[in-house]
């Protein structure tokens, strides 16, 4: 019985305080209602208005429980220049009263102004790269590039914003020890300013054909150019060989004729007594192709 009428005692106590009338100063965030279409409004910084409030603590009370909102509507009572939009509670004083309920008062409100920067809206397609950190179990690799799907986004926002981003990358896709073809999906790394930007997409699917690779070896002839008519030129090795990783269903189709090695006379300095062998021509479809030669001699003869 003691706890029963404590508790009642409790009761009445808290009804008398919110029965009375209090002046309390509430902080709102900024909702913004009737944005033009043509134009995207963004902050520096989340705005807020602090309003001064009279009213009994029941009316009050409901400002407490969750995160208040107030409404600026951007269709009237708002100034507008070029690059800002300009609230002012003298001019918009009714739209806010109008939000709150007849036995609120509002006694004040602050900062008596408020700035939004805002910019024309832009769309650009951009595309996405793939960051990938991927160790493949021995004699295995990706036989192509990835797929990515979708391969590009669109991006929405102020022009400001959108015209510095070039590119999307991914969230590192991390493997290991892989053999088998490669299906998966990945978040996007979308900037730190995300919230002032709409994006079309937010993740993307990605494939890899994943097979078994082979080293294969190959002695290329090697080309001499740019050699004067008046110098009689003798090289050695005639040829050599190439070194390189590719797949097995592509092992067979690789031939000599495939690779061209060619040294250039005309870039031998002085005193110089060999010949540098480049790379020139080879199948796409290679991987760690190296030349196992980084000089070819020379003599020049009568």
């Amino acid at each position: 019985m003691f706890f029963l009428f404590l508790i009642m005692s409790f009761g009445v106590l808290i009804l008398l305080k919110l029965s009375n009338t209090y002046v309390n100063t509430i902080t709102f965030q900024i909702n913004k209602v009737n944005v033009p279409e043509a134009h995207v409004v963004f902050d520096d910084h989340q705005k807020t208005l602090r309003v001064g409030l009279k009213a009994q603590g029941f009316n009050l009370l409901k400002y407490y429980f969750k995160k208040p909102k107030i409404n600026i509507d951007f269709s009237h009572n708002i100034t507008k220049t070029d690059s800002l939009y300009i609230w002012n509670k003298n001019t918009a004083f009714l739209d806010v009263i109008s939000q709150f309920d007849k036995a609120v008062e509002v006694v004040n409100i602050n900062p008596d102004t408020l700035y939004f920067k805002y910019d024309l809206n832009a769309i650009k397609k951009v595309p996405i790269k793939i960051n990938a950190k991927i160790n493949y179990a021995i004699g295995y690799d990706i036989l192509e590039s990835f797929e990515l799907s979708p391969d590009s986004i669109k991006i929405i926002g102020p022009n400001v914003l959108v015209s510095a981003i070039d590119f999307i990358e991914t969230d590192t896709l991390k493997l290991q020890d892989v053999k088998e073809n490669i299906i998966t999906t990945v978040l996007l790394k979308l900037p730190e300013n995300q919230n002032e930007l709409e994006f079309s997409n937010k993740q993307t699917h990605v494939a890899a054909t994943v097979t078994k690779f082979t080293e294969g070896k190959l002695k290329i002839p090697v080309t001499i150019i740019n050699v004067p008519e008046d110098i009689n030129l003798k090289y050695y090795p005639k040829k050599i060989t190439v070194s390189y990783y590719t797949s097995l269903s592509n092992y067979k189709s690789i031939t000599a004729s495939d690779f061209e090695i060619v040294c250039d006379f005309s870039e031998v300095s002085k005193n110089q007594t060999f010949l540098i062998p480049k790379l020139t021509k080879q199948p796409e479809v290679l991987r760690h192709v190296k030349i196992n030669h980084d000089q070819i001699e020379y003599i020049i003869t009568e």
